[in-house]
């Protein structure tokens, strides 16, 4: 990403460092999520801890649930900044904004600048990378890793120039040790389908056959593979290999399943508010079939899609892996716009900002309506954002403006109504989103730092609460004299009710003690 700023012109290199606004800006203003955000930040703060970098565990017990190099990360941006939200999401912040980086170069140099800077701001104000690019998981840095393979893997194909396959390779054996496996199937089967789709795929065979690139991928993966095998033997290959490899292709993990269709729905939202462009990429098919470049990138999206949508395990984050080819594919679009297409992006911005600004209303209301006692404690008691109207009015004010504005191209006018849109998601709904799901967990959290003893997570998965308390919280119920984490509607329906002393309590959340054991009376 330097080297790209380096070269950049002055105002170019403005755009390049303005892209990492909405990753960086407010990054440590909400609490982190539970159960992802605050498994993978507590396993990184113990590893930081226990200075043991071989390895991960949660709450004290082996994690085998991804491989180290996001660990890795966030536990140096711990050690060096300390145990804050802000510093445990700063790799992936990072890792989102020198892919947009890297997306605009690509582009440039492939199609031109306008179609570079379409690409950058279509990734950098999506709301499916704003999401991930801003949470302290493994996901943007596979990103990063599958974006730069992909972009390195097409300049091969229409170069032949070794470099750029090494260079791929590289990447490869980073998102091997970032997630797994996924980080070969995907560039591998794209490039086996690419060499299928033409009758002579010579360049495809080279790249997929070329010893260099293996030995990269061994040379940065295999060690540390091995390390994890030797230490924990069969363990490790069940708990990484078998489940959280293959039983989440052969079976629903954790009750996230969902039809064949998941993606095709789910994949319009992820893309707010630039849906619009993906009619028009469906639309010219035959077009970008034509294109070597755009083939290539319509295959490996097509593969992820259909191989996702296959898997039985099925998360919205799946579908990101696709988003570079996608956003180039995209941009190209979007620099042939007509009267209809820009219509429609016109249609999904303004889409897009309602929905924004009316989410906080509808889901204090829809809280207080649902039977789960828990989310109508939890959603229902919530205050609306500050400034509420006035977020609306100045946002809709400036889409107003930029709508009118007739001194600057639609190009210009659009990708600033989407950094409007970036902005005000990142600004002001990620906070209040975060306020109102976690808050809670947090001030419980830092409020049992001021009782002493040990704690525990009683029938509640809520990872954060180790993070902000800087100890393992193991999951079992409490012995007595022990500090629990619990939900507050099972408090007055738990036949051990009068066992425990309520220390602090605020909508869904609790804080309890179980009272000692009196003498001679067994617990």
């Amino acid at each position: 990403m330097l080297e790209v700023l380096r070269g950049a012109s002055g105002r170019s290199r403005v755009g390049l460092l303005l892209l990492g606004v909405p990753f960086l800006l407010c990054l440590g203003t909400a609490p982190l999520f539970d159960v992802d955000e605050g498994a993978f930040a507590e396993a990184s703060r113990e590893m930081w801890a226990s200075a043991d970098f071989g390895h991960t565990t949660l709450n004290g017990v082996d994690r085998f649930d991804k491989p180290v190099a996001v660990y890795w990360l966030q536990a140096l941006a711990i050690g060096l900044l300390g145990p804050g939200e802000w510093a445990v999401r700063l790799p992936s912040a990072l890792c989102a904004w020198a892919l947009c980086v890297a997306v605009a170069k690509f582009a440039c140099t492939q199609w031109g600048r306008a179609t570079g800077g379409w690409a950058a701001v279509l990734l950098a104000s999506n709301l499916g990378l704003l999401v991930i690019g801003r949470a302290s998981t493994a996901d943007a840095l596979l990103n990063l890793c599958l974006g730069l393979t992909a972009l390195d893997l097409c300049r091969h194909l229409m170069t032949g120039s070794a470099w750029p396959l090494r260079r791929a390779a590289l990447w490869v054996g980073i998102g091997v040790m970032t997630k797994g496996p996924v980080a070969v199937l995907i560039p591998g089967a794209t490039l086996c389908l690419w060499w299928l789709s033409y009758r002579d795929g010579k360049k495809a065979r080279q790249a997929l056959s070329d010893l260099w690139s293996w030995a990269i991928v061994l040379v940065v993966a295999a060690p540390w593979y091995l390390y994890a095998w030797g230490r924990h033997g069969e363990a490790f290959v069940n708990g990484f290999l078998v489940k959280h490899n293959l039983e989440r292709f052969s079976s629903a993990m954790e009750g996230h399943a969902g039809s064949v269709l998941y993606f095709v729905v789910l994949l319009p939202v992820l893309w707010l508010p630039w849906t619009g462009l993906l009619v028009p990429v469906l639309a010219r098919f035959r077009d970008q079939w034509t294109d070597p470049v755009s083939r290539f990138l319509v295959l490996w999206a097509a593969f992820v899609l259909t191989f996702f949508s296959l898997s039985d395990t099925k998360l919205p984050h799946y579908a990101l892996y696709a988003f570079v080819p996608l956003a180039l594919l995209m941009a190209r679009q979007a620099v042939q716009h007509g009267p209809w297409l820009r219509a429609a992006l016109w249609l999904g911005l303004g889409t897009w900002l309602a929905l924004l600004t009316l989410l906080p209303w509808l889901a204090v209301t829809l809280g207080r309506r649902t039977d789960d006692p828990f989310y109508r404690a939890l959603l229902g008691g919530a205050p609306l954002p500050g400034g509420h109207w006035l977020v609306v009015a100045l946002a809709a004010g400036l889409l107003f403006w930029l709508t009118v504005d007739r001194w600057r191209s639609f190009q210009s006018r659009s990708c600033a109504a989407g950094v409007v849109c970036a902005l005000v998601c990142v600004a002001w709904l990620w906070p209040w989103v975060g306020e109102v799901l976690q808050g809670p967990t947090r001030r419980a959290a830092w409020a049992s730092v001021q009782y002493s003893g040990s704690a525990v997570q009683w029938d509640v998965h809520w990872p954060s609460v180790g993070y902000y308390r800087e100890q393992p919280v193991p999951r079992r119920p409490p012995q007595p004299g022990e500090l629990a984490f619990v939900r507050a509607d099972r408090l007055t329906s738990h036949p051990l009710r009068e066992d425990f002393d309520v220390l602090y309590k605020e909508r869904s959340v609790a804080l309890v003690r179980r009272k000692a054991a009196a003498d001679g009376q067994t617990p």
